[in-house]
């Protein structure tokens, strides 16, 4: 019984370091499968882009993230590889350890055994015990023998346990020296493929370079348009900042008028009352003051819902609650030009974005991302624009063919805006931004889903 106890326990302890690694191992795998799909998904809108015209710099931007994408899946195998080597590396250290232990316990079992074999005889064991000076003494050798003889049995059970360790370090170093290979298998083939993305990159590059003055030209159209945007934004909520200072202003009018009123009213009561008491030739009695009246105890309210003043406060907030959760303004489409400064590998061109640009198809029906209100609608030339208020925060809509909400209209997350004006070959570009109220610019990815 307590062999089998033993035994139990040395696979457990074996299973569980084999676990840690196995999880660590299905986590580098994981990732790896999680940036495959991502590169599939890029090769995928690469072909959809062969379809225009000319090359762009959205195509560009796509081979440089399916680089970047290569070369992490490189970097995960090799995080794989040293794993791998790490665990070969402790296997050997283990096997070395129990083959030594192993012998130990094999020559120490042998001299018991030879002892065992020279002192045989029963009649030495029972002259042992019975020339015990004392029968206290003579029970301590028999415990002595019982104990040597236990020490025998667990000699035999160390050298089996250690046997069996033995054996699952020796299986699962060949185990790691197989899938240490066929990893670096993977490595090798994803090597080739790094080199054949970079020639394609910089055939890429190659052709946006003879349209470089075109894109150039096409880059200071963007600045200006941006330019004209940023100022239509800014004049859009200079708007709606003062417009809010007026209602403020104007509630805050009203409460003194009401507040005046009141007293007004007081003032004549009491002065009423005054001139009725001298008349009767009463003495005139001491003004109460009215009493301030308090409001009634609300009733306890079942759990999940809020009053009016609730709801609106957590519409006028809850833009911000959902920052990661809001839907993309578009069905379908990938980011061309990301938040914030853009750098083409190999051409004299970069931009400063002060949103994200969608590519998508020309036509395609943009949505509002929040419920909200038009704070306005305008043209930048043969393009129009949106802007929508939610709160403190705004999130604008451009390069629109048509539109189909009005100034001051309530809209709601989802609701179409109008369609996507086209700019090449049946593509067209929504620029996206969200900023708020002090016309900070935020990065949309960070708020979309």
């Amino acid at each position: 019984m307590i062999k089998k106890i033993l035994i139990l326990a040395i696979m457990i302890v074996t299973a569980a370091g084999s676990f840690a690694q196995n999880q660590s191992s299905a986590d580098l795998k994981k990732k790896q499968a999680e940036i495959q799909k991502e590169i599939d998904a890029l090769r995928q809108q690469l072909d959809e882009t062969k379809k225009y015209k000319r090359q762009s710099l959205s195509q560009l931007n796509l081979v440089q993230k399916k680089l970047r994408l290569r070369e992490a899946q490189i970097r995960n195998i090799n995080d794989q590889i040293n794993l791998i080597q790490t665990n070969i590396n402790a296997s050997w250290r283990d096997i070395v350890k129990l083959r030594s232990e192993l012998d130990t316990l094999k020559l120490q079992y042998e001299k018991s055994v030879v002892y065992a074999y020279k002192n045989r005889s029963n009649y030495d064991f029972l002259n042992f015990i019975f020339s015990a000076g004392s029968f206290n003494d003579a029970l301590k050798r028999m415990s002595y023998l019982k104990s040597y003889r236990a020490y025998r049995e667990q000699q035999a059970t160390n050298i089996m346990n250690t046997q069996v360790q033995l054996e699952q370090k020796i299986a699962s170093l060949n185990q790691n020296k197989a899938q240490k290979s066929q990893v670096l298998q993977e490595q090798n083939k994803q090597f080739k493929v790094l080199a054949d993305e970079k020639k394609e990159k910089d055939a890429v590059v190659n052709k946006i370079k003879s349209q470089e003055k075109e894109l150039l030209k096409d880059m200071a159209a963007k600045r200006k348009q941006d330019n004209a945007l940023k100022n239509s934004i800014r004049a859009a909520i200079r708007r709606e900042v003062e417009a809010e200072k007026r209602r403020v202003a104007a509630i805050e009018k009203e409460r003194k008028r009401k507040e005046d009123e009141a007293r007004k009213a007081d003032a004549a009561i009491a002065k009423k009352a005054t001139e009725n008491n001298a008349a009767a030739g009463k003495p005139a009695a001491p003004v109460a003051s009215k009493p301030v009246e308090k409001p009634a105890a609300e009733p306890a309210k079942p759990l999940g819902l809020f009053d009016s003043r609730e709801e609106v406060k957590l519409v006028s907030d809850n833009f911000e609650k959902n920052k990661g959760n809001l839907p993309w303004p578009v069905n379908a489409g990938r980011i061309s030009m990301k938040f914030g400064r853009n750098k083409y590998e190999g051409l004299a061109i970069d931009y400063d974005n002060e949103g994200i640009t969608i590519e998508a198809e020309a036509n395609s029906t943009i949505k509002a991302v929040f419920d909200g209100e038009v704070s306005a609608v305008f043209s930048i030339g043969p393009v129009q624009a949106i802007i929508i208020k939610h709160g403190k925060y705004f999130t604008i809509y451009s390069n629109l063919s048509s539109v189909s909400v009005s100034k001051g209209q309530q809209v709601k997350a989802g609701q179409s805006l109008g369609r996507l004006d086209e700019k090449d070959a049946g593509r067209g570009e929504l620029e996206f931004q969200i900023t708020n109220e002090k016309n900070v610019y935020l990065n949309p990815e960070t708020w979309l889903r």
